[in-house]
């Protein structure tokens, strides 16, 4: 996962330009919250954790900056933890990009590039965050927005000036960069080189032992490796469901039904008819008179003959079809028979042509027969209503710091608790298992909770609601060795075995580099070990595989011929003899489009270097003194640990 956050800053111009990631405006407006750190730990907030030329960051500066980007790394895994995020070397990565930030700022004012007050303000503006009802820039929700994340206008404006100014002086160095034709081409033909080799796999396993360490053993290596068994942040929620069962009766009373019937007597109830109608307008009586002599049948004709666009009017009741005409448009029109043509009368707009296409008429409905409709209506409202005003009481007794048992009995229903679950919403320990599907709108926000502090939110999708508190948090951290003992002997071996592997490849390599097949050289060893696999392909084979290339494939094709090396497999597993036997060197014509291709691709490369070399070279030029104490302490308050 930490990974995913290094590979956001390999853009093509560079750490410097996308240091935003980890500033405060680029994630924390994305996040929509930026954790307070409190007092850090008693660390002072304008101690010094770096100087950059004649600029500070602060602790306060830092320590917000890592818990942003640990937000932003919860977006794609909610269980991610600062502890973790430190143990992988996060927090060196976020105070890098700090410096390089920083860094590049001081050089472009010692340069006379500058960003004015302008240009930070139009790009203020355009932070949707910021934005009021009519999507439009809201100097209120602006102003709103620094209060919610504990930010000032001035830190705004800093942040975006030096991410502004990153543009400018990385742009410029690494745009157009172009590889020159001639070491385009040696670098395409490489895709045509073959190579024939083998990779021999080593595997740990085979030297694993297999009794158990001694305790001063497995404490040492449990004290090596502490950060592979930290445990992810654990809660336990308890929670309460409540919908239109904690209404009680909300049946219509024979009264409120007839009270409703007489509301709507008038317009719902009594008897109606609506008509339909095909409508031509002209300016004068005599032009209205000729169509209309032309009958119903040929109204459409008639009307395109004379150059006009029928329109339909589609079951509208006599008082609205007047309100669009004419009360005399109206009384002709419901007057005719249907199918036939009204007597022309003046309008609004004219005189009107009007021909009754369909007449739909209802009777009446006594109270008997409408009774069914209104009890329906009037139990839905109830609900709606009851439902409205009873969490608005759930919310006033939250307020009123009602806890949630006290909630639920006044709801009648019951509280129940969860096993200790992780922010993703599994139950801890559980691979298989989650949390009821009743909790899923309320995990991100359990997880931001203080214990004991109920809050209130609809389920999506029904008719209830759910009210829940965080119960008891436990904390990221290391497991004990206690509770972990056989994980940690498990480890203990794969770390042993791995050891051993690796000095089994050494005496591998060494017999293949003295000119012993590989083959012959795995059997030397005293335990049992795969055959080698032989490889003969071309490089542009091993792309087109679709997939990342295989670690010891990659290794195979940036060696030198008749050599020999060893690589270390992912997770302890083992280690890889790769041995090249010969190389064919690849050819490429000059019409080639694999050319092409190489040229633009490298020139991408090249630009990425330029603006590498360019943000070191500004490094150096500033000066950098690192404050390691103060570093140190931001680490332990940041994670809670004692350790550096």
């Amino acid at each position: 996962m930490l990974q995913s956050f290094r590979n956001v800053f390999k853009s093509k111009i560079g750490l410097g330009l996308t240091i935003g990631f980890v500033g405060l405006i680029g994630v924390a407006f994305a996040v929509g919250d930026v954790a307070s750190t409190g007092s850090l730990g008693g660390i002072g907030g304008d101690e010094t954790v770096a100087v950059v030329g004649d600029d500070k960051i602060g602790v306060a500066e830092f320590s917000q900056a890592a818990t942003v980007a640990v937000d932003q790394l919860r977006q794609q895994n909610p269980t991610i933890s600062m502890e973790a995020f430190a143990a992988q070397g996060g927090l060196n990565d976020v105070l890098d990009q700090l410096l390089d930030r920083r860094a590049i700022s001081w050089w472009a004012n010692e340069n006379g590039i500058l960003v004015g007050t302008n240009l930070i303000n139009s790009e203020i503006r355009r932070i949707p965050a910021f934005a009021g009802p009519g999507g439009q820039f809201s100097e209120s929700a602006y102003q709103t927005a620094l209060a919610q994340l504990k930010l000032t206008d001035s830190t705004v404006r800093r942040d975006l000036a030096d991410g502004l100014i990153a543009q400018q002086v990385l742009v410029p160095g690494s745009f157009g960069a172009k590889m020159p034709t001639k070491v385009a081409a040696r670098y395409a033909a490489l895709t045509r080189e073959r190579r024939e080799g083998a990779v021999a796999t080593i595997p740990s396993s085979a030297f694993a032992p297999q009794g158990t360490p001694t305790a001063a053993q497995l404490t040492a290596y449990y004290n090596a490796n502490r950060g592979d068994y930290i445990r992810p942040e654990r809660r336990v929620l308890r929670y309460a469901v409540f919908g239109p069962e904690a209404l009680g009766n909300i049946e219509p009373t024979a009264a409120e039904v007839a009270a409703q019937y007489e509301k709507d007597r008038a317009t719902k109830y009594a008897a109606r008819e609506l008509r339909s109608f095909t409508q031509v307008i002209v300016p004068t009586k005599a032009a209205a008179d000729a169509i209309a002599a032309r009958g119903g049948a040929a109204l459409d004709t008639a009307a395109r003959e004379a150059g006009l666009q029928p329109t339909k009017v589609e079951a509208v009741d006599r008082t609205a079809f007047a309100g669009a005409t004419s009360q005399a448009v109206a009384a002709a029109a419901f007057g005719a028979s249907q199918g036939t043509i009204a007597t022309p009368a003046r309008g609004g707009l004219g005189f009107y042509v009007v021909r009754v296409d369909s007449v739909t008429r209802t009777p009446a409905r006594s109270l008997d027969q409408a009774r069914a409709e209104i009890v329906t209506s009037l139990r839905e409202a109830k609900r709606t209503n009851g439902l409205a005003d009873l969490a608005a009481e759930v919310e006033q007794q939250i307020d009123e710091g009602s806890g949630l048992g006290d909630i639920a009995s006044s709801l009648r229903t019951e509280v129940q608790t969860t096993r200790p679950i992780v922010a993703d919403g599994r139950v801890y320990g559980e691979a298989n298992e989650t949390v009821p599907a009743v909790l899923a709108p309320a995990l991100a926000a359990a997880f931001e909770m203080e214990e004991g502090e109920p809050q209130i939110t609809a389920i999506p999708d029904s008719d209830q609601y759910l009210v829940f508190e965080t119960a008891r948090i436990t904390q990221s951290a290391a497991a004990p060795l206690s509770e972990i003992r056989e994980d940690a002997i498990a480890g203990w071996r794969r770390d042993a075995g791995q050891k051993a592997a690796k000095a089994a490849a050494d005496r591998i390599v060494a017999r293949v580099a003295k000119g012993q097949p590989l083959a012959a050289a795995l059997a030397a060893e005293n335990v049992t070990l795969p055959a080698p696999d032989a490889v003969n392909m071309t490089r542009g084979e091993l792309v087109q595989q679709g997939q990342r290339v295989p670690p010891p494939l990659a290794l195979l094709f940036s060696m030198a011929k008749n050599s020999v090396k060893r690589l270390e497999a992912p997770s302890d597993a083992g280690w890889f003899v790769v041995a090249v036997d010969t190389i064919e060197p690849g050819r490429i014509a000059p019409n080639d489009p694999v050319l092409a291709q190489a040229t633009a691709s490298l020139g991408e490369v090249l630009g990425r270097e330029y603006g590498d070399a360019m943000r070191t070279a500004i490094r150096k030029e500033a000066g950098i003194e690192r404050n390691a104490e103060a570093v140190a302490a931001v680490r332990r308050q940041l994670t809670g640990s004692g350790a550096n």
